[in-house]
């Protein structure tokens, strides 16, 4: 495929989607494809480009738990261990759940931790530290290991295991386990540094249209495991063919054994009705599409937004990048289901939902609530909207800047799949999830984003 292919699409794909700047990579048959459009930002625009950073957000977790099955690898950690073993002075609200929680319960998300905590506990080398020594305020919203709930704070702990583990802070573990061998020169959890011009600026779309610059760039510092990493598509294609590969660095160095690295692609949870995947590896998201398994991971920062794809057995991936939402993720998504057509005969197509049912709509509106947002699903009588938000008290008690909420969409029950739903508009187009029940038939919660919201009553009349 010619490098002008890619280019016309991804400059015509972020005008349609008013993306400012984006960068894409493909790695096919040995061969990498970029193409860059726009500009870093709107305030002071650079033009982006092979090295330009952006947040990943939550692909950052692919990072972390390679570097712990590294300490695996070594015989330092067993998956199988309860995090006490390695974090003694944990404590949760649940004191069954801190002594039952296993490592492989974080990187797959069975822990039963609620998604995060929304507190800043400093830039020094003890963020992670603090962070920890607050889980006790953490909701617990399963038993451990009993079903997936995507969990930022699970992977913070994790982060805390690898410190633990090797003595150092995390970047400096991670930099050594996985950075520095892979010559990922350009990621780094500390851009501050950066050249002027090398880091994209994060932007929202505001009520009326238009789009403002994201002020703030990073997480907080306890979040590097979870979301922290600034990386740019070069080294993440790089990121994404060692992935592919047997394990060992391009100068030959082994830094995993090729059956562990192959072990992170096998199911450990199956998951239901989710647009990340059919079910979770060891931190990858397993899809089948059109009948081939792919392996991948998304992130978000403030106006950012990441894609991660991988075909192991078409030794092929896809990267995508862009610094505007919630746009960013529609065309995340373009750029992955093109690249998948266009090279792999692979198409990648949402369900079509079914006619309005307002008795089923009747039984699923309510209002839900993670501890940190609120979802709440209505009806009119001629369809279901979904509205997810950002709690006031977070809002007013942030000392960060917070992105804007999504307005409300539009949502359709899928056909065969019994409480399964796929949103139809918005920035959260073709996000699917589903809701449960308890044996009587009530609906107790909704799963959005592999994050389960516990309903708390009904829409007001």
């Amino acid at each position: 495929m010619a490098t002008e292919t890619l280019s016309e699409f991804v400059e015509a794909t972020a005008a349609e989607f008013g993306i400012p700047g984006v960068a894409v990579g493909i790695l096919a048959d040995g061969q990498e494809t970029v193409a860059c459009h726009g500009v870093t930002g709107i305030d002071d625009p650079h033009p982006v480009g092979p090295e330009t950073l952006f947040q990943v957000g939550s692909v950052s977790k692919t990072v972390t738990a390679t570097a712990l099955m590294r300490l695996v690898a070594d015989g330092r950690v067993d998956l199988a261990a309860p995090v006490r073993r390695y974090v003694p002075e944990l404590v949760l609200a649940d004191e069954r759940a801190a002594s039952a929680i296993t490592v492989l319960n974080l990187l797959n998300h069975t822990a039963g931790l609620d998604w995060n905590l929304l507190t800043d506990t400093g830039t020094g080398e003890d963020a992670l530290a603090r962070f920890t020594a607050e889980l006790a305020g953490l909701p617990l919203i399963a038993e451990p290991g009993t079903r997936s709930s995507y969990s930022q704070a699970g992977y913070n702990l994790a982060g805390r295991i690898i410190e633990k583990v090797t003595g150092q802070s995390y970047e400096r573990a991670v930099s050594a386990l996985l950075l520095e061998p892979l010559d990922l020169s350009r990621s780094t959890f500390a851009p501050d540094g950066a050249t002027a011009g090398h880091l994209a600026e994060g932007h929202n779309r505001e009520a009326d249209g238009t789009l403002s610059t994201a002020r703030q760039w990073r997480p907080t510092r306890a979040n590097n495991p979870g979301g922290g990493l600034a990386s740019s598509v070069t080294d993440q294609l790089r990121w994404a063919a060692f992935h592919l590969g047997d394990g060992r660095a391009p100068g030959g160095e082994r830094l995993l054994p090729a059956e562990l690295l192959g072990r992170m692609r096998q199911p450990t949870v199956e998951l239901r009705g989710s647009t990340l995947g059919d079910a979770l590896g060891i931190c990858w998201f397993l899809r089948d599409v059109d009948g081939v398994r792919t392996a991948g991971h998304g992130g978000s920062g403030n106006g950012q937004f990441a894609e991660l794809l991988t075909v192991p057995e078409r030794d092929f991936a896809v990267v995508a990048l862009s610094n505007a939402g919630p746009d960013g993720i529609l065309f995340n998504q373009a750029v992955v289901r093109w690249a998948l057509q266009t090279h792999l005969g692979v198409a990648d197509r949402d369900p079509q939902p079914l006619p309005h049912d307002e008795t089923w709509a009747r039984q699923v509106a309510g209002h839900y609530e993670i501890d940190a947002m609120t979802l709440t699903v209505a009806t009119d009588g001629t369809g279901l909207t979904l509205d997810v938000r950002i709690r006031p008290e977070i809002r007013a008690a942030s000392e960060t800047e917070i992105p804007p909420d999504h307005a409300p969409a539009g949502l359709g029950r899928l056909p065969g799949r019994e409480d399964e739903y796929i949103v139809t508009e918005g920035g959260l187009k073709g996000q699917r999830g589903y809701f449960t029940r308890d044996e009587a038939g009530t609906v107790l919660g909704i799963d959005l984003a592999g994050r389960l919201f516990t309903r708390t009553g009904p829409v007001a009349d």
